[in-house]
């Protein structure tokens, strides 16, 4: 059997037989590495920690504690809300659900909003899924199989992303349990690595931003790698909420705001109206003093 040559970040090189998987490169390594890595980076691209090195590659193991990794256990977490939704509302319909700063979000397609008694519920049902440590697989398959998969599970918002990928391009798809979602990855290895999440708010989104489509309802939600660095983010968006501007505007009398005026358009009260003339009279000064 042919082998392949590993470079690790240190530059020193390992040989293992053709078609090793990152997993057990890993373990060979150490056990804790192994145990701590959930993803890992060949020739800078990152791939599943079960992936299959088969060439000589230059490779990185990815934690869950590095930037990369909060990433990939966002965008897991993110599939696990997904999930735990198809359960406890069969009839709604996923479309994305991608991670951005330190959260994760998913819109669906469902007949009637969200509340906040569902997202309890929706998270309970995490935890649940999380706790069965179920096995997260990566399939690949072709452009017409994968038009053929999601509109057998009536995805039509899944068909109409894969429609517009190239004929040419393998399509891939995740599985847990029976929960089976278009994305390219990586993801963690199984569920019970999701430990530390909280679903934060839901509200309305278009269709792909599109005013002119259907509206969906988004869940965000956020996870982290521990308890305290969730707690952290946590306090850190209780203490944002105090400072909101419409809430101080409110609570100091300031201004209010009408719908019949327009959405986002202050109706400056007299406390308001002398803090915006003395806010007028500094900048004049100011640009006095500048010589404008």
């Amino acid at each position: 059997m042919s082998s392949v040559t590993v470079t690790l970040p240190d530059k020193s090189t390992k040989e293992f037989s053709s078609g090793v998987s990152s997993y057990e490169i890993a373990t060979q390594i150490g056990a804790r590495l192994a145990q701590d890595s959930i993803a890992v980076k060949v020739n800078c691209k990152l791939y599943d920690i079960t992936s299959n090195i088969t060439e000589d590659s230059e490779i990185e193991f990815v934690t869950i504690n590095s930037e990369e990794g909060h990433e990939i256990l966002l965008h897991s977490t993110a599939h696990l809300m997904a999930q735990a939704v198809k359960i406890l509302f069969p009839k709604a319909k996923v479309t994305i659900g991608p991670s951005i700063e330190n959260r994760f979000y998913y819109d669906f397609d469902v007949e009637i909003p969200f509340t906040e008694n569902d997202l309890k519920n929706i998270e309970n049902k995490m935890r649940e899924l999380a706790s069965q440590k179920q096995e997260i697989t990566r399939f690949e398959m072709s452009r017409d199989e994968a038009i053929d998969l999601f509109n057998k599970k009536d995805e039509f918002y899944k068909v109409e992303i894969i429609r517009e990928i190239d004929p040419k391009e393998n399509i891939t798809v995740y599985s847990q349990d029976s929960f089976i979602d278009l994305c390219r990855g990586p993801h963690l290895p199984n569920t019970g690595m999701i430990k530390h999440f909280k679903l934060l708010e839901s509200s309305s989104a278009y269709w792909r931003g599109n005013e002119q489509n259907k509206v969906l309802q988004r869940i965000y939600g956020t996870a982290f790698s521990s308890k305290k660095d969730l707690d952290s983010y946590l306090f850190l968006i209780e203490e944002s909420k105090k400072r909101d501007h419409r809430k101080l505007g409110k609570e100091l009398n300031l201004f209010s705001f009408d719908d019949e005026v327009g959405p986002g358009l202050p109706l400056w009260l007299p406390k308001g109206t002398i803090l915006v003339e003395e806010l007028e009279k500094l900048a004049k000064n100011t640009e006095r003093k500048a010589g404008y």
